[in-house]
């Protein structure tokens, strides 16, 4: 069954245009990356997804029922979070999260479990005014997780997280994926969405400009960038030139810069084998994920593709 069916969802807040005519499919089991720039409409159609406002236009389904936030238990199954959680800061996280079980049917069995879940456990009877920004995300996911979801809608659950609470999350995704749960998460850490997502919907004002699965994203992205450091660099530079996809060029501090698709830098990998040249180091700089977000969702991002490896890399690092 399919957590989400959405088309043509327009919404307008006086003369702003948020949502124009937006669609998007969720499955269960899938986590679907949500991307776009500042005000491309990811937060408006998070609201819409969890009740919070209604679309002007539009068809919605949430786990095969029509979505009305009217109509009793018509979230059922469905959790998440906008932006950042809000929570009573006087009151600890386990007492926040009592109130929160207590409102929503009695769930109160399940606040140990999340509070284990998301690495609270320890902290659970700290007043929340104590808790760290990632910590307050980590309870904001803990609250998510009381209701036991079969849909999980997350707007930057990782701000605020150190990278080890950042690979937290990401594995409590998959967890809750492979359990069955549909993830829609939205966020500007590439590297982080990478990690985790089955497929992505790119937003650009409004609309959607491109949906697909995370290997048909990586055929048609542009290209990637990469350092390549080996023993050779000399004869290295030589191979790669010859190695049909990609471009080269010697970077500024030693070693090369490479532009192309990754098979075409499994290839010359090969090569550097086959020729026995140790590689001493081989860096992603530009992933898929980057240079199609940064072509489909910058003012002349198409110019990208034509970049030499390193302006490529210098061009994204400088917009990030």
């Amino acid at each position: 069954m399919e957590a989400v069916q959405a088309s043509g969802v327009g919404k307008r807040f006086e003369s702003t245009v948020a949502l124009d005519g937006a669609g998007l499919r969720l499955a269960s089991g899938e986590v679907r990356g949500l991307l776009g720039p500042n005000g491309a409409g990811k937060t408006t159609l998070l609201r819409i997804l969890l009740g919070l406002i209604r679309p002007d236009t539009g068809a919605v389904q949430i786990l095969g029922r029509e979505l009305d936030g009217l109509a009793p238990g018509a979230l059922s199954g469905v959790a998440g979070f906008v932006e950042e959680p809000s929570f009573y800061p006087y009151l600890s996280g386990r007492a926040n999260l009592r109130l929160l079980a207590r409102l929503d049917g009695n769930r109160a069995a399940e606040i140990d479990p999340a509070l284990q879940r998301v690495g609270l456990a320890a902290r659970a009877e700290d007043r929340v005014s104590g808790y760290s920004t990632g910590m307050r995300q980590r309870l904001g996911l803990a609250a998510a997780l009381l209701r036991s979801p079969r849909l999980l809608l997350l707007d930057e659950p990782t701000s605020g997280l150190d990278p080890a609470g950042a690979r937290a999350v990401a594995s409590l995704v998959r967890e809750l994926a492979a359990e069955g749960v549909a993830v829609l998460l939205s966020s500007h850490q590439i590297g982080e969405l990478e990690q985790v997502c089955d497929s992505y919907t790119f937003l650009r004002e409004g609309r959607v400009v491109w949906d697909g699965t995370a290997p048909e994203l990586e055929a048609e992205a542009p290209q990637s960038a990469f350092a390549l450091h080996t023993l050779d660099d000399a004869r290295a530079f030589e191979l790669a030139q010859r190695q049909q996809g990609l471009r080269v060029q010697r970077a500024p501090r030693g070693g090369l810069a490479v532009a192309g698709r990754s098979g075409a830098v499994d290839g010359l990998v090969l090569a550097l084998g086959d020729e026995r040249i140790v590689i001493r180091r081989l860096e992603q700089l530009v992933s898929p994920l980057e240079s199609m977000f940064f072509t489909l969702t910058e003012p002349g991002g198409d110019a990208l593709a034509e970049l030499e490896p390193q302006q490529l890399y210098e061009t994204i690092a400088a917009r990030g």
